[in-house]
């Protein structure tokens, strides 16, 4: 039965505005595209991978469309013209069925079918932009493996190419093989069951010449594949081993040869009628497959190279050191032999004390919830879960600071205006020296509050990019309806309002540009909005890891971007990473498995790829301005080949060294994810000498967190000066430890200079095996042993916890020093949860120091006075001087009391008592810090009364937000 011709006509229109709508779809995708990288200003990226990617589509596609299509009609133009059952009489047979059915639609089956076979390979292709664009743009490195003497960048450019170019053909050949066949069975040119002829002379020719070619490619792959040996696992280490070099190699040239004469059999088949040459050849490539390839190398492995394995690999395990530790960057690491003393003279310790800076005793993993507390300012704004570490002078002198920027959280009242047209940016930078913490165990801001004081200077401090930012926010205009900050600093209950008047963006004020957004966003309300005008610009990609992934796809970045006050502005610095594979002799091992330890695990940091690496440099500096979303690629290393390939493949995008800036050079820094990596790498890779490394009786492993089991310690930037540095004063340096192979004590102190200005060499203070000095989780547990009394009267009635904080580690004194700070918070999920610093720890030896204060704990551990680490101290009391003033003795009755009132509070869980108490403790605080300077104003000076050392340093404040915390005990 016939449709009617309206409901027939349907069909086709619903079906060409499906396409319609996939076909917008697709250009609004593209078109926005290369809005967004024309915004930016690198249309060149976005112009080179989509040339090279349509190039390799169809050139992928049309080539496999054409081998397999060719060979398909070459199998139909040939086939028998003899009719039904033309094998065996005239019953119709399975085959003759099967054309039957197929015939009347051989040509949309063969057009359909090769659509979506060159679609398959055309996308396959099209995802080998990388390795087409490193082949046509390669550099020499100017070095050459030890075995084929042939430069490393054929391995890493060249030899991906041919191997890709290889799989594409022999992908084609089996499946115009495979189709070939069909096409002959279906049409009479062979039977598969049959008392007679089994093929007809043009299949049998046609078929063994596809066989041939197959072959040929076969000959050429094993002639290849030697030079992949260089990738072997077989032996000891990674890379061409014994066995390969003297019988694999020479096994590959043998069966390459065969693979030719059997190819050379398999067209002589296409002459010469039968099949005895076709079965001979292809038994001889079985059969030397199995002999030459597989059961020769067998034989010598397990007969000659096994026996005396370690005089037979020792030449290859040289090659793999010096090959890795080349690809890794760290073959300028120095390992010095370290004594390692636990105990020191009072004339050493003196020495040494001047040269510690103060010392970190903020832990960025922990004080998020206090640094949102004191300066969130109101609810809608937010910080990571994860501070930074970056250094500023501070009265004159560099100091570890920790930073982090206000960013905008969700809005109170959730609709598309207030999600996308008002809350669009956060607001300020906020940044406190790492070792000043106030008499409340608070950080002491340098910056803070909004307006942002300029304790750093004077910098725009709204944040349209960052981690955080919204998916995307349309800004701009002359009228202001974007929340700009809260009234008075957030003191008030109104709000000051801005529009965006920065460059970033792309402008959405023609309805065709909206239109084509309002299909990428799938929201009516960018085509319907009144808010909307000529001056509009639309943000998104807004997170600095994913704008610099955008501009420089051939980078890999690093989990932790950090902001930094630079000219004024607020930068985002995102290290960027030129990895590979193909590093002949080079070890291979996963990216993430190596850079994951407690911050990737907690996402505190981004975990990154599990990708095989066998290369790595921290080539790119990259930065994103805060407030326009400016992005600028800076080379670090100028020197990496693999760099400048890619400066080759996408021209001036990166900008020289040169060009960075005095004032951003002075915050970049070593970054942590190839620290990481390089750590891991010279925990085997520190011997040098190819029999210990047979052995391996020296390797070392990162130790696991103490404070998180079953994950690894994460490395700490902190200033120190170490021993033997040409620098006499401390350096801004990244550090981790490396305990033994399956134990916990202490192996070896690792650090790197992470300043700009460094050279970069890895330093390494190996210990003495013949002394056990305490590791990290077992320097934790001596800690929880002698500080559990204090660290009880600290928890309050179970009303608190006590959270630990990074365990430092840090030469000192000859020997190692090891600092942990130790913070409280309340155990109930209320507004007063927040950590505050309560103690620091400190162990020398087998001493351990407990104090309020980093000096007081040195001191215990070292002798009065030999703690001074520049900190602001208080004097100690003079004998002999009058007795306290009145007006002292008053404000200190005053602080007892409220301490007192605020403990009582505190036990009873009335946090609003606990928190008026605090208030009373703090004016107190005030009042006697007037009376002292009063007193030392006058003609005799009384003695310093110093409070109980608890009321400043054992409970927290009180208006907190709930947070998790990290590491909690109790």
């Amino acid at each position: 039965m016939r449709l009617p011709r309206r409901p027939r006509l349907l069909v086709p229109v619903a079906i060409a505005l499906v396409a319609l709508v996939i076909l917008f779809f697709i250009f609004a995708g593209i078109f926005t595209d290369w809005l967004w990288f024309d915004s930016v200003g690198y249309t060149s990226v976005f112009s080179t991978m989509l040339v090279t990617q349509l190039l390799l589509f169809a050139l992928g596609a049309l080539l496999m469309a054409a081998i397999v299509g060719g060979n398909m009609m070459i199998a139909y133009r040939v086939r028998p013209l003899f009719g039904i059952g033309m094998f065996g009489g005239g019953a119709q047979g399975g085959a003759d069925r099967y054309r039957a059915a197929v015939d009347p639609h051989r040509k949309v089956i063969f057009i359909a079918g090769l659509v979506v076979l060159g679609l398959f390979t055309g996308s396959s292709m099209a995802g080998q932009w990388k390795t087409w664009l490193l082949f046509l743009n390669g550099t020499p490195f100017g070095k050459t493996d030890p075995q084929f003497g042939m430069d490393v960048s054929f391995f890493m450019f060249t030899y991906p190419f041919i191997r890709m170019g290889l799989n594409f053909l022999f992908t084609a050949v089996i499946i115009s093989i495979v189709l070939a066949a069909i096409v002959h069975y279906v049409y009479g040119g062979f039977r598969l069951q049959s008392p007679g002829l089994h093929a007809t002379r043009a299949a049998r020719i046609h078929l063994s010449a596809l066989v041939g070619f197959f072959v040929l490619l076969k000959a050429v792959a094993y002639w290849t594949d030697k030079f992949g040996l260089v990738f072997s696992n077989r032996g000891k280490v990674f890379g061409a081993s014994y066995t390969d070099v003297n019988a694999v190699i020479p096994a590959k040239s043998i069966l390459a040869v065969i693979a030719l004469i059997c190819a050379a059999l398999f067209f002589a088949g296409v002459v010469r009628p039968g099949g005895m040459l076709p079965g001979v050849s292809l038994g001889l490539l079985v059969l030397s497959a199995v002999l030459v390839g597989s059961v020769y190398p067998t034989l010598v492995e397990q007969f000659q190279v096994k026996p005396n394995q370690q005089s037979k690999e020792q030449e290859f395990i040289h090659r793999n050191i010096v090959a890795t530790r080349d690809a890794y960057g760290v073959a300028n690491a120095q390992v010095t032999q370290y004594g390692a003393k636990t105990q020191g003279t009072q004339q050493e310790l003196q020495s040494e004390a001047s040269t510690i800076p103060g010392v970190r005793l903020l832990d960025p993993s922990v004080v998020s919830p206090t640094f949102e507390q004191l300066q969130q300012i109101k609810g809608y704004y937010q910080f990571p879960p994860q501070l930074d570490v970056d250094r500023y002078k501070v009265d004159g002198v560099s100091r570890d600071t920790v930073v982090a920027v206000r960013e905008i959280g969700l809005p109170p009242d959730r609709n598309w205006i207030n999600d996308h047209l008002v809350y669009t940016h956060g607001f300020g930078f906020v940044a406190s020296p790492g070792s000043r913490i106030d008499g409340q165990g608070k950080p002491d801001f340098i910056v803070k509050d909004i307006p942002p004081t300029d304790g750093l200077g004077r910098f725009e401090p709204r944040i349209y990019f960052g981690e955080n930012s919204p998916e995307y926010s349309i800004v701009g205009g002359d009228k202001k309806i974007e929340l700009d900050f809260p009234e008075s600093g957030g003191q008030g209950s109104g709000q000051e309002n801005t529009t965006y008047t920065g460059k970033g963006g792309v402008p959405v004020g023609n309805f065709f540009t909206r239109l084509l957004y309002a299909g990428k966003y799938g929201e009516a309300n960018l085509l319907l909005s009144s808010d909307i005008n000529s001056k509009s610009r639309i943000l998104y990609n807004r997170d600095p890891r994913d704008r610099v992934q955008q501009v420089a796809p051939f980078l890999t970045l690093d989990g932790d971007p950090y902001p930094a006050i630079v000219n004024g502005r607020i930068l985002w610095i995102v290290d960027g990473y030129t990895m590979s594979e193909d590093y002949p002799y080079s070890e291979r091992r996963g990216f993430g498995d190596m850079t994951r330890d407690t911050s990737t695990d907690r996402l505190l940091s981004a975990p990154q790829p599990r990708d095989q690496i066998n290369y790595i440099r921290n080539s790119v500096k990259a930065t994103v301005d805060a407030y326009d979303g400016t992005v600028s690629l800076y080379a670090w290393d100028e020197n990496d080949p693999l760099l400048n390939t890619w400066r080759r493949a996408f021209g001036s995008v990166i900008r020289p060294k040169a060009d960075i800036s005095p004032q951003l050079m002075e915050h970049l820094r070593y970054p942590e994810d190839l620290f990481k990596v390089q750590r891991d790498i010279l925990g085997q890779y520190h011997v040098t000498d190819s029999n210990a490394f047979y052995g391996g009786q020296d390797f070392w492993k990162v130790p696991e967190d103490p404070a998180s089991s079953k994950t690894k310690q994460p490395p700490y930037y902190i200033t120190l000066k170490m021993p033997g540095a040409a620098s006499t004063e401390p350096r801004f340096t990244l550090t981790t430890t490396m305990v033994p192979n399956n134990r916990d004590n202490l192996a070896a102190f690792m650090a790197v200079d992470a300043t700009a200005d460094a050279n970069a060499a890895i330093r390494i203070l190996q210990l003495p095996s013949d002394t056990t000095i305490p590791g990290p989780k077992q320097a934790q547990n001596t800690f929880d042993t002698k500080a559990a009394s204090v660290l009880n009267e600290l928890r309050i009635g179970g009303t608190t916890e006590t959270l630990n904080g990074n365990l430092l580690t840090l030469p000192f004194g000859g020997g190692l020093l090891y600092v942990e700070p130790v913070y409280v918070q309340p155990k109930v999920q209320n507004s007063a949860r927040y950590p505050t610093l309560a103690r620091v720890l400190v162990m020398f030896g087998s001493d351990v120091g407990i104090g309020t204060t980093l000096k007081d704990a040195l001191d215990q551990v070292f002798g009065q006075g030999q703690g001074d680490t520049g900190q602001n101290t208080t004097p100690p009391d003079k004998p002999g001087t009058p007795a306290v003033a009145p007006d002292v003795t008053q404000a200190l009755d005053a602080a007892q009391k409220a301490y007192d009132e605020g403990q009582q509070a505190l036990k009873a869980g009335d946090f609003t008592a606990y928190g008026e108490a605090q208030k009373r403790l703090a004016q107190a605080l005030q009042d006697l810090e007037s009376a002292l300077a009063k007193q030392k104003a006058g003609p005799s000076a009384a003695p310093t009364p110093t409070p109980n050392p608890a009321s400043a340093t054992s409970t927290p404040p009180a208006t907190p937000a709930p947070s998790p915390s990290p590491t909690s005990s109790s």
